[in-house]
């Protein structure tokens, strides 16, 4: 039988008795609304649904542990673990399940993401912290396998800082002298994935308060564990990290999850030793079941055996459960069948107030829009056709939004030669309506309130009349160093970002003044650096996380993408990260260092700001830009920049690069020429040597590609010029791709051009080695002069005759 003592905890036998039957009831409800749920899906009320079914145990025994501060990160299976630490209903979860697009009633992310995803609210409406040591925390679930250890890195490493980092002047919203602990939970089968491994093996060196639970149930889907993991056993083979009286490392744990007195025991010994000594924790939790398979998607019968089928039926934790406090006399068969009929009650209560909140408000909606429907069906001479979309979406007793508007629009379709009062009424009611509800799928993927970087105003760079000129790493390391001087709660940390100071010496001499905590060397793990970014980013701390050369951000996109780029989208504005990235690019060298992939990080990391600065001094200004807002931001500084000469501007603490505003470098009539990055470099010399050709170009810095022009200078330039050209570094139809669609789909730019807009990019290959190899597959100065002139030669072939 199971361990036969629970851990009393100086409470009374009443209390105790109390505190197991609460856990019950909640083992129970939350078994109810999975069981429940999955027949709501099958009638058709929603989509797909994966729940927590045969996890009850440990999730309850890890919320008895869990305190206020403390952060989770985890998975799809802890509706239980959510329900016990008071921050999950029944009706929240039916909620979630139906997608309702209220806040108030799906508090996760207003209906964005599919239940089984779970957060608290971590900002007031006005986007300012709450106190989070106030409050029990979840980090906003994402759906990637494993995606969510390396942000519970960074979770449990703003404890260590807090603790150990004594120049922070306010932590008081954020920790209580880094008490608080980071739990982390994931599927047996996940282990697999990189981002498991290269979290335990960078939670280990960093040594910070993170335990983490494996939910064992000896599947991954439908595959066994014998196909997933050596040996069969994660523990085992997770021996090599445990912690011994020579080295630093994990303490680990095996236990039953059908067993609650260990579960409860356990789980205290390693609370004990995360949040008093800092000593990251793995409990692999064993024996666990999953009743009702992986999801609504299907069946686990179809791939357990009826051996297997038998004993999950024997040891369901529940069942298990029920079977403990009847032996230990805590309460009775009978008593226990009153919990279990009380549950099944309010389950069914609250799902019929969950569906009856989401359903009422669109039903309104369907009741606003068939009295102006029925209005127009009168009048229109078109109603024969427009009586069965009527009669239609007056037969949808649980409308959705698309039956609304299908409904209106196609209407609309038969009115247009018509015209008559109630068809202004119907334009207008769907255009209120689409304005209306839009934002309820598509609002605050960014930082809608005014202290969104947008909105941080321009200060441009002063000189004195005997500036220094200085090498471009100069600038950027004094304003780090500024930077450091005047925000106590910025860090960067990445591949020699600390002892000597970057690769190119960008923070040079800035872990000497500021210390190990706040300037920090990594191992190499992309994706785990970032992780940490997101994870203190959460946190209330302000992490900078170096990517060392732009190539490497491969290794951490998914995080970047799936996690970082969606946190604001996917929680309905109410959790953020403001990480800012640092790396360094273009002109790189050679297939592997070739920092082409701007296309791809354009349209991946929709969500974070990309901002491409052609020199030190506008790079300095979109770092002290991002620290005045809180938003993400990628920053790609100019490798062949650092040694470049520049100006020392009188104010460079005071100076801020503007987010979506484009620069015109260069004035010109003839074409304007639109880049980024070191290619503006080979486009002013270019430009330069035109002029003796008689053609004068004027030159813009696009400067940020996310946002991109929010003034619509650029069409301005090309009202002008009347002619276009971009020019870039990136695959053909990548970067110059993206700025074409801009101008063309939202810039209107066509209207104002007197020749085809054109783009002069890499060859559709990685750059092959050395100077040679740049200057095949890049654009070069040349290729520039010569696309530029052909354009010319087409408006005015005598002027311009062909080159070659």
């Amino acid at each position: 039988m199971q361990s036969e003592t629970v851990t009393l905890s100086n409470i009374s036998f009443e209390e105790y008795k109390d505190q197991i039957l609460r856990d019950y009831k909640i083992a129970i409800i939350s078994r109810e609304c999975s069981l429940l749920g999955r027949r709501e899906v099958l009638t058709g009320k929603s989509k797909f649904g994966i729940f927590g079914g045969g996890k009850e145990l440990p999730q309850l025994a890890m919320a008895r542990v869990f305190r206020d501060g403390d952060f989770r990160s985890g998975y799809y299976r802890d509706q239980t673990f959510m329900m016990a630490i008071d921050q999950y209903t029944v009706e929240q979860f039916f909620a979630g399940l139906y997608a309702h697009t209220n806040i108030e009633k799906e508090p996760f992310s207003a209906g964005r993401q599919m239940g089984g995803h779970f957060a608290t609210q971590s900002l007031n409406e006005d986007g300012t912290w709450k106190n989070l040591i106030k409050q029990k925390n979840s980090s906003s679930d994402i759906s990637p396998t494993a995606g969510q250890m390396p942000r519970l890195l960074g979770l449990a490493q703003a404890s260590k800082v807090y603790r150990n980092e004594k120049s922070i002047t306010d932590s008081s919203n954020f920790s209580n002298q880094g008490n608080e602990v980071a739990w982390g939970t994931i599927g047996n089968a996940s282990t697999s994935e990189g981002l498991f491994w290269e979290t335990i093996n960078a939670a280990g060196v960093l040594q910070v308060p993170m335990v983490i639970s494996i939910w064992d149930d000896e599947y991954g889907i439908s595959v066994h564990a014998k196909h997933q993991t050596t040996k069969e056993d994660i523990s085992l083979i997770l021996e090599g990290f445990r912690r011994d009286k020579d080295h630093e490392g994990f303490e680990i744990f095996k236990v039953n999850g059908w067993d609650y007195a260990a579960l409860i025991d356990t789980y205290e010994k390693a609370e004990k030793l995360a949040r008093e000594s800092h000593i990251p924790i793995i409990i692999h939790v064993k024996e666990l079941t999953q009743p009702q398979g992986h999801s609504t998607s299907g069946s686990h019968e179809r791939y357990k055996n009826e051996d297997r089928l038998n004993w999950e039926r024997k040891y369901d934790c529940n069942k298990k459960f029920k079977e403990w406090i009847i032996e230990y006399k805590i309460a009775t068969t009978e008593e226990l069948l009153e919990f279990e009929k009380a549950a099944k009650k309010e389950v069914r209560k609250g799902k019929n107030e969950a569906w009856n909140a989401y359903l009422s408000e669109i039903k309104s909606e369907q009741k606003d829009a068939l009295e102006i429907l029925k209005l127009v069906e009168n009048k229109s001479s078109n109603k024969n056709f427009i009586s069965p979309l009527v009669k239609s979406l007056s037969s949808k007793n649980e409308p959705i939004r698309k039956d609304i508007l299908e409904a209106t629009r196609k209407t609309l379709r038969y009115i247009t030669k018509e015209k008559f009062e109630e068809k202004l009424i119907l334009q207008k009611w769907v255009n209120n309506y689409i304005a209306t509800i839009q934002p309820k799928y598509s609002a605050h993927l960014h930082n809608e309130t005014e202290s969104g970087a947008v909105h941080i105003n321009e200060v441009k760079p002063e000189y004195d009349e005997n500036a220094e000129i200085v090498d471009g790493r100069v600038i950027i390391r004094d304003n780090f160093d500024s930077l450091f001087s005047k925000f106590t709660d910025i860090l960067i940390f990445g591949e020699d970002s600390g002892k000597i100071g970057d690769v190119n010496q960008g923070l040079e001499g800035l872990q000497e003044k500021f210390g190990e905590i706040r300037v920090a060397d990594t191992g190499i793990r992309e994706a785990t650096i970032i992780g940490q970014g997101i994870g203190m980013a959460m946190r209330g701390l302000r992490p900078i996380a170096e990517i060392q050369y732009l190539d490497y951000i491969l290794y951490c996109i998914q995080g970047l993408s799936d996690d970082l780029a969606t946190l604001r989208y996917r929680t309905f504005a109410k959790q953020k990260a403001p990480l800012i990235i640092r790396t360094r690019g273009h002109r790189l060298e050679g297939i592997w260092h070739s920092g082409s992939q701007m296309g791809g990080l354009i349209h991946l990391l929709r969500g974070i700001h990309i901002l491409v600065p052609r020199n030190m001094v506008k790079a300095a200004g979109f770092y002290n830009t991002l620290m005045d807002s809180d938003e993400p931001a990628l920053v790609i500084e100019c490798l062949n920049g650092y040694r470049l000469k520049e100006k020392m501007p009188s104010n460079l603490p005071e100076t801020r690069t503007p987010i979506g505003v484009v620069e015109t470098i260069k004035e010109g009539t003839d074409i304007t020429l639109v880049s980024y990055g070191s290619t503006l470099r080979l486009v002013e010399q270019a430009a330069k040597e035109l002029l003796s050709a008689g053609i004068n170009a004027e030159i813009i810095d696009i400067q940020s590609l996310l946002p991109f022009d929010l003034n619509h200078d650029i069409v301005k330039s090309v009202a002008k010029t009347n002619r276009l050209l971009i020019i870039d570094e990136d695959v053909s139809g990548g970067g110059t791709g993206y700025i074409l669609h801009k101008l063309i789909d939202e810039q209107n730019i066509y209207q104002y051009l007197d020749s085809k807009p054109q783009t002069l990019s890499a060859q559709p290959h990685r750059p092959a080695f050395g100077t040679d190899g740049d200057y095949f597959s890049k654009p070069s100065i040349e290729d520039i002069y010569e696309k530029i002139y052909e354009i010319m030669n087409e408006v005015n072939p005598v002027k311009y005759p062909e080159l070659r």
